[in-house]
């Protein structure tokens, strides 16, 4: 959901005559089954303002929103102001008349002509914004409008559905938003065209009054979502019923981690049929792939996902054949494995992280919430009796609690993983038991916190401010280190998201996205040139720079000792994991032994080097095709040409132009055997 918000003075209402009266119309945000938050929105003449405060695992937006409207119920004046999820400050304005529109906002100013007022897509904007843009498309012709500052706005109408509440029963019909951002928005209209509710299958912004019908709802905004996604895989998967023979490509070797000489990979059904000469003769029935001597890489491992469905094929398009989730609504992640694994919707194949969080006022609502050690032991075993590869740990958890924990998942056989808990350090969770540590900031912070500071608020994102002045020659440093090194501990540093998060700027493309941003939609790339973080205080710009050096140096630090480093983003994947690998470049890894790390060694990390992690007979046809050698250049693998999973070929040409994204680079050429004469 996008964000905003504002409350009219109590005072100006008392002075206000009653026909003036403001109607208003208030919502609830729910996330897990938990109230996270609020909008509420007060409309007089032609303003409205909105109140839209959310706050999930100890963070969230706080906006204000004045939007005047004229007769059409366009807006013609519009300002923001407040913070995003992280803490950076948002200043947005919008004006338009006499057939001028102009706009300010974190990217800069832009203005435009308009033959008559046009439609804004606020860069901040509340799901509010999402309503007022759904109620000019109804009246537009094929409920299509171009958009300000650009692109094409589109509602596609669903189901209707009676709604019970306070107020009564309502009947509303679902319709998604297209052409602001990858995913469509679901929403819900009353009869009058009003939002009743902003929705997807893990949270919901609905009416307030109604707040019990939020199962329900999601419940069915997951079957819509899949409806779409199944009827999208029909159309891009291919799955031939003879063997296919990818002809003309190099594989990369993990053994040797370089390139073969060309040849051509076989695959029947789900794996590997062969790997032969490149003048090996095609037997008939065949259906033929060029490769043109490009190059073949197994399929991927993000190592720190949080996998959904709306993502999944986007994940599965930049080669990543294997995720390992770190934390979902349980119910919701089993049914899209089934589903992926089934072949209903593309996806990757998932390795499933239990989620265990302590309740607090900063709770994250995944996984299980527990209150008490023997809740906590429960839900290892829970997870256990279920399959689950490891646990990961949250941040209220009482760090008391975990050498018990740990003891149980290692006794049933799965590893341990997590946040360190506010008031611990990462040297007492790895005196406790933890295999692997969970962001680099995680493991960083105890060397420059002190006592009492809580690391279940923005803290422990904003204290990285304090990571330049650390001297990592330091004791405290080198002790924790060498505990890594003596324990065989992991560590999954996320280097991506800290990027983000220390070197965003306001208007600028961020370092991450310069190579993809341009073939996205606008909704897309207003949000991505928005900082993370509030850098006006003086020093602050310099001070989030340099920690992200500092990072990058703890991170070659832990390389060269040789501590396991695995490679995942928390930020979604896709294109967002590409430039997770670039990074590892900084931390001094050679681009060979990234892509071995990437495939090989995160499938052996996870027992699954039998099947994965290397393009060989009889192991899972999961690897994808770049025009281009990654051994030379890693950014070969930002242009996929095709993908493969169990068996099934997607051409991300094919792919991309569903979610408004410009594809990076063509379709290899596929013949197909000529029908059989009678």
């Amino acid at each position: 959901m996008r964000k905003i918000i504002a409350l009219a003075s109590a005072a100006i209402l008392l002075a206000l005559p009653a026909a003036a009266a403001a109607e208003t119309a208030s919502f609830t945000a729910v996330f897990g089954g938990k109230n996270v938050g609020h909008l509420i929105a007060e409309t007089r003449g032609d303003t409205t303002t909105i109140d839209y405060d959310i706050k999930n695992n100890g963070r969230g937006p706080t906006d204000a929103e004045v939007i005047k409207s004229n007769a059409e119920g366009l807006p013609v004046a519009w300002t923001i102001k407040g913070a995003t999820t992280f803490g950076s400050k948002v200043s947005e304005t919008f004006h338009q008349a006499g057939g001028r529109a102009e706009w300010s906002d974190s990217t800069g100013k832009g203005r435009a002509s308009v033959p008559r007022p046009g439609l804004y897509v606020a860069q901040a904007g509340s799901p509010w914004g999402d309503g007022i843009i759904a109620k000019a498309l109804l009246k537009a012709p094929n409920m299509t409008l171009p958009a300000l500052p650009g692109g094409t706005l589109q509602l596609e109408k669903g189901e209707s559905l009676t709604v019970a509440g306070a107020g009564g029963p309502v009947k509303v019909t679902r319709y998604d938003l297209l052409g602001i951002d990858v995913i469509p928005t679901t929403i819900l209209l009353d009869e009058k065209g009003d939002l009743f509710a902003e929705l997807d299958a893990s949270s919901i912004l609905v009416r307030k009054g109604y707040e019990g019908e939020e199962v329900r709802l999601r419940k069915l905004a997951a079957g819509w979502s899949t409806a779409r996604l199944v009827d999208m895989e029909k159309q891009v998967a291919h799955r031939y019923a003879g063997p296919v023979r990818i002809k003309n490509v190099r594989l990369f070797d993990p053994k040797t981690s370089a390139l073969t000489q060309p040849v051509s990979v076989l695959i029947r059904g789900k794996e590997i049929a062969a790997v032969e000469p490149l003048d090996s003769p095609a037997t008939p029935g065949e259906v033929t792939i060029d490769g043109a001597g490009g190059t073949l890489v197994a399929g991927m491992y993000e190592m720190h996902a949080h996998i959904q469905q709306d993502i999944a094929l986007l994940n599965l398009m930049a080669g990543i054949t294997t995720v390992r989730d770190m934390g979902n609504d349980n119910a919701v992640l089993d049914a899209l494995v089934r589903r992926m694994d089934d072949g209903e919707i593309g996806g990757p194949h998932v390795i499933r992280s239990g989620f265990i969080e302590g309740k607090s006022p900063y709770s994250a609502n995944n996984g299980i919430l527990v209150d008490s050690q023997a809740q906590a032991i429960d839900a290892v075993r829970w997870y256990g009796a279920r399959g689950y590869w490891q646990i990961k740990i949250y941040n209220s958890m009482n760090p008391a609690w975990v050498p018990a924990m740990v003891k149980e998942a290692h006794g049933l056989g799965m590893r341990v993983a997590g946040h360190v808990p506010a008031f611990s350090t990462a040297d007492d969770m790895i005196v406790a038991g933890y295999d692997e540590m969970t962001h680099i900031n995680q493991f960083m912070l105890g060397w420059v916190m002190k006592p009492g500071e809580d690391t279940r608020t923005l803290f422990r994102l904003t204290a990285l401010k304090r990571l330049p002045a650390l001297d990592l020659q330091s004791a405290p440093v080198q002790h924790t280190l060498q505990m890594m090194v003596d324990g065989h501990k992991a560590i999954d540093p996320t280097l991506g998201i800290h990027e983000q998060l220390t070197q965003n700027r306001d208007g600028q493309v961020p370092p991450g996205a310069v190579d993809y941003l341009d073939h996205m939609p606008i909704g897309y790339r207003r949000g991505a040139m928005k900082a993370w973080v509030d850098t006006s205080a003086p020093g602050d710009d310099a001070a989030y720079r340099a920690a992200f050096e500092q990072i990058l140096r703890t991170t070659k630090m832990l390389h060269d000792r040789g501590v396991f480093i695995v490679f995942g983003t928390d930020t979604g994947g896709s294109f967002t994991y590409h430039r997770e690998l670039e990074l590892y470049q900084r931390a001094g890894f050679t681009a060979p032994e990234i892509l071995k790390r990437a495939t090989y060694d995160s499938a052996r990390y996870t027992g699954q080097d039998q099947r994965m992690g290397s393009i060989e007979k009889g192991k899972l046809a999961d690897f994808f095709l770049v025009p281009g050698d990654p051994t030379k250049d890693l950014k070969a693998i930002k242009t996929i040409a095709m993908v493969v999973k169990d068996g099934a070929i997607y051409f991300p040409s094919e792919v991309y132009p569903h979610f408004g994204i410009q594809p990076f680079t063509a379709a290899p050429k596929v013949e197909t055997p000529a029908p059989a004469r009678p």
